[in-house]
C-alpha cells in the first residue's frame, strides 16, 4: 500500500473477524526500538476514556478487542504484534489507530525499514506498508483499521509527529498528569507513563503538528482539539487503576512443615508414574491443556499470537476424528467460544528428543480443512526457526477455507507460565497456584518438558572437523550446527527473560529483505573459516548487548558487554566508578578501554585493576575513551546434550554468570518511557 490509500478487509480475506498487526524496523546499530500504542476513537475522533488507550502499561483490553502481543523475532529484527478481535470492538467505536513512539529524546529517522503488515485469522499476510520520510519525528501513526458500514477497512497513513507519544495522546483526547502537578509543583516528567495518570480531558493540549488530512474522504485524521477561550480548565478528577490487581507468588518460599528433606511435597501433577514416552505425551498435553482451560490469563497468552479470539475456552484430549479408514487422534484439541462463533485448533505433542512426524501432522492439517478448523499447533522441546519449518506440510490451494500451522515449545510455554506468576500476576491465588504446579511438572527431569537439548547429530563432526582444519565451506552439517546455536540462544533467551521478568531477545543484524536461509548459511560458511559461533542478546534495562561467543577451536565461552563512556566527569572518574561498581564481580573479569580511532586501549583483570583504576587511561595523551567491554571466559562443554559437561548446558551456565555476577551491577541505562506533560 502507499500512504493515504485504503482497503476494504473483506476484499482480502474471509477470516478478518480477527486480525494480527505487525509493526517493525530495523536498527543499524542493533539498539535501536520503539514502542507500540492503540487508540480507540469515537465518531468525534477522541478516546472515550483511559481504557481506550493500550501501550506498555496498559496492554490489554478486558473485552479481548486488543491485546499488544510484544515482540516476535524475525529474519529483519524484531516486529511488534498486536492481536485485534474486531468483532469484540465496542460499538462505538469508529476507528483504531495504530501507532508507535520513540523516547529518550530519539528519533524514527535512526530506524531503517519502517514497516506495517496486516494478517488475518488464518495467519496469511493481507497486506504490507512500508513508511518513509519520517526522520525528524518521534512519533508515528502507521495506519488505522475503521467501520464503513458492517465492514472494516484499513488506512495506510505513516503520519509523524515531533512531540512524542504525549503529542500524539493529547491529540486524541488523553491528559497527561503526573503527581507532582496534583501537589501543584512544577511538572518535569512521568516515569514509565503511569496509566493511572491518564485520563480524558474536557481541555487536551493542542499538538506542534497537526495531523493533514488523508487523500481519501471518507475518515480523516483529527485535527487537535484546543480549549475554549475564556474559560478555566477544570482539574480532572482522580481516576481508577486501569490494571487489576494481580497475584503473584511470595518470592521467598515459606518454612516447610516436614520433619525432614525425605517428606515430599504432594503435587497436583505426579511425575513419579511416567514410564514411556507415549505416558509423559499424554500427560504432558492433559496438564497443559487443563490449565490453560482453567486460566484465562494463561490460555489466552499462549493462543492470542495464533489469531484465536478472546472468549470462554475449552480443551479436550484424544479427540477421535474420521480420516479415511481410520479414524486420526490428535493429542488435544482447543476450542474457544465467542459471540456464537467457534475457534478450533488441533494439537500435536511430542516430549523428550521426539521429532514431529511430517505425516501425522499433515493428517491433521487436511483433517482440520475439511471440517473447518482454523489452526493445528505442534508442540513439542525443538525451537521453530522463521524459513525453516520443523516438519513439511503441503497445503492444498483449491482448498477455500485455509488452516494456520503454528509451533510452540516447551520452553516458550513455562516462560509464559514463569513471567505470570512471579512477574505480571494473575487473576486470583488458585490461579497462581495451578501454574506453579504447571511449571513444577514442567521443570521436572522426568516430564521430557524440557525444551532444546541437543545440538544433532552435526555437532560432533563439525567440532572435529574445525578442529583438524578439515571443515570446508557449503558443508551441509555446519548448517545444522548454526540452526541448532540458533534454537539454543531463542530458549537461554526465553530462560533468562523468565527469570528477570524482562524482555530478553536474540538481536539479528540482517540487512534489509535478507532471507533467513541465505543469512545462516553465510554464518555457517564463517563458522567454517574462524570456528566460532556468536551470538547478541538485548536485555531490558542493560546498559548494552550482551555479546557471547563460542570457539570451537579452543574450547572457551566468551561473554561480553559494551558500555559507552559518560558524557559528563572525567576519564579517571569514570575509571574509579566503574571498579567500583564491579566490587562484586569476578575477580577474573577482564576489562578493555575503548579509544575512539586506536580501538583497543588499556586492559587487565579486575583483581590487577581494583588497586589501580588508573592503569585503564590510555598512556602519551591517547584518543578519548568511548567506553569499555567487559569479558568473562570459560570452558566449553564438548557434549551435544544437555548434561553437565554438555554445550548447552555450558552456555546456558555462561550468560547467567555473566548477567548476575557483572550486568546486574552496572549502571542502568536513562529511565526510558519517560513522558514530560506538553506545554
Amino acid at each position: 500500500m502507499v500512504k493515504g490509500s485504503n482497503v476494504s478487509l473483506a476484499a482480502l480475506s474471509e477470516s478478518v473477524g480477527s486480525v494480527i498487526v505487525s509493526l517493525g524496523w530495523v536498527s543499524p546499530a542493533g539498539d535501536g526500538d520503539a514502542d507500540v500504542s492503540v487508540l480507540l476513537l469515537d465518531e468525534n475522533g477522541k478516546v472515550r476514556g483511559d481504557a481506550d488507550f493500550y501501550f506498555y502499561n496498559n496492554p490489554v483490553a478486558a473485552d479481548g478487542s486488543v491485546q499488544l502481543l510484544g515482540k516476535t523475532p524475525t529474519a529483519e529484527g524484531n516486529e511488534d504484534r498486536i492481536s485485534f478481535d474486531l468483532t469484540a470492538v465496542p460499538a462505538g467505536i469508529e476507528r483504531v489507530v495504530v501507532a508507535a513512539s520513540r523516547y529518550n529524546g530519539a528519533r524514527f529517522g535512526e530506524l531503517e525499514d519502517l514497516r506495517l503488515s496486516l494478517a488475518d485469522a488464518s495467519g496469511e499476510s493481507l497486506l504490507r506498508f512500508a513508511i518513509d520520510d519520517v526522520d525528524s519525528v518521534s512519533a508515528v501513526i502507521f495506519g488505522e483499521l475503521y467501520r464503513r458500514g458492517t465492514d472494516w477497512k484499513f488506512r495506510a497513513v505513516g503520519q509523524g509527529y515531533d512531540s512524542g507519544l504525549a503529542g500524539l495522546a493529547t491529540d486524541f483526547g488523553v491528559d497527561i498528569q503526573d503527581d507532582s502537578e496534583e501537589a501543584g509543583e512544577p511538572v518535569a516528567s512521568t516515569e514509565a507513563f503511569p496509566s493511572e495518570h491518564l485520563s480524558s480531558a474536557p481541555t487536551p493540549v493542542p499538538s506542534a503538528e497537526p495531523l493533514p488530512a488523508p487523500a481519501v474522504a471518507e475518515a480523516s485524521v483529527p485535527a487537535p482539539r484546543a480549549g475554549e477561550a475564556g474559560t478555566t480548565p477544570k482539574k480532572p478528577a482522580a481516576r481508577p487503576r486501569t490494571a487489576r490487581k494481580k497475584v503473584t507468588l511470595p518470592r521467598l518460599a515459606k518454612k516447610s512443615l516436614a520433619e525432614n528433606e525425605s517428606w515430599k511435597e504432594a503435587r497436583l501433577f505426579p511425575v513419579s508414574v511416567l514410564r514411556t514416552d507415549r505416558d509423559r505425551e499424554a500427560r504432558a498435553t492433559s496438564v497443559l491443556l487443563s490449565v490453560m482451560g482453567q486460566v484465562p490469563e494463561f490460555g489466552r497468552r499462549l493462543t492470542a499470537a495464533f489469531g484465536a479470539p478472546a472468549g470462554r475456552m475449552e480443551t479436550f484430549t484424544e479427540v477421535a476424528l474420521p480420516h479415511g479408514d481410520t479414524p486420526r487422534r490428535p493429542d488435544g484439541v482447543i476450542r474457544v467460544e465467542r459471540a456464537g462463533k467457534l475457534w478450533t485448533a488441533l494439537v500435536e505433542t511430542k516430549t523428550n528428543g521426539n521429532a514431529l512426524k511430517s505425516d501425522q501432522v499433515q493428517a491433521y492439517v487436511d483433517i482440520a480443512a475439511r471440517r473447518g478448523y482454523e489452526a493445528v499447533i505442534t508442540l513439542s522441546n525443538d525451537v521453530a526457526l522463521e524459513g525453516s519449518p520443523l516438519v513439511d506440510v503441503k497445503i492444498d490451494g483449491r482448498r477455500k477455507h485455509k488452516v494456520a500451522l503454528w509451533h510452540l515449545s516447551w520452553a516458550e510455554v513455562a516462560h509464559q507460565a514463569q513471567m505470570l506468576i512471579q512477574h505480571e500476576g494473575v487473576g486470583n491465588a488458585a490461579h497462581a497456584w495451578l501454574l506453579r504446579e504447571l511449571l513444577h511438572y514442567l521443570q521436572h527431569e522426568n516430564s521430557g518438558c524440557h525444551g532444546f537439548q541437543n545440538m544433532g547429530p552435526a555437532w560432533v563432526p563439525v567440532r572435529n572437523g574445525i578442529d583438524d582444519e578439515t571443515l570446508c565451506q557449503g558443508d551441509p552439517r555446519a548448517l545444522e550446527v548454526v540452526e541448532s546455536w540458533e534454537r539454543l540462544i531463542r530458549q537461554v533467551c526465553l530462560r533468562l527473560g523468565g527469570e528477570l521478568g524482562q524482555k530478553v531477545l536474540p538481536v539479528q543484524r540482517a540487512k534489509r529483505g535478507d532471507d533467513p536461509g541465505a543469512r545462516r548459511n553465510r554464518l555457517a560458511d564463517q563458522l567454517c573459516l574462524d570456528g566460532r559461533l556468536q551470538a547478541e542478546l538485548r536485555i531490558d534495562g542493560s546498559p548494552g548487548v550482551l555479546a557471547i561467543s563460542a570457539d570451537l577451536r579452543t574450547g572457551k565461552l566468551r561473554t561480553s558487554i559494551e558500555i559507552a563512556a559518560q558524557e559528563q566527569g572525567y576519564p579517571l572518574s569514570w575509571a574509579k566508578r566503574l571498579i567500583k561498581r564491579l566490587s562484586e564481580a569476578p575477580a577474573d573479569l577482564h576489562i578493555e578501554t575503548l579509544v575512539e580511532g586506536e580501538g583497543i586501549g588499556p586492559r587487565g583483570t579486575l583483581d590487577k585493576l581494583r588497586p589501580e583504576p588508573a592503569d585503564l587511561l590510555p598512556k602519551n595523551n591517547g584518543g578519548p575513551i568511548t567506553g569499555f567491554r567487559l569479558t568473562l571466559s570459560k570452558g566449553m562443554g564438548s557434549s551435544r546434550g544437555n548434561a553437565e559437561t554438555g554445550f548447552i548446558r555450558s552456555v546456558d551456565d555462561a550468560i547467567h554468570r555473566f548477567y548476575t555476577g557483572v550486568v546486574v551491577h552496572l549502571d542502568r541505562p536513562t529511565p526510558r518511557r519517560t513522558v514530560a506533560k506538553a506545554a
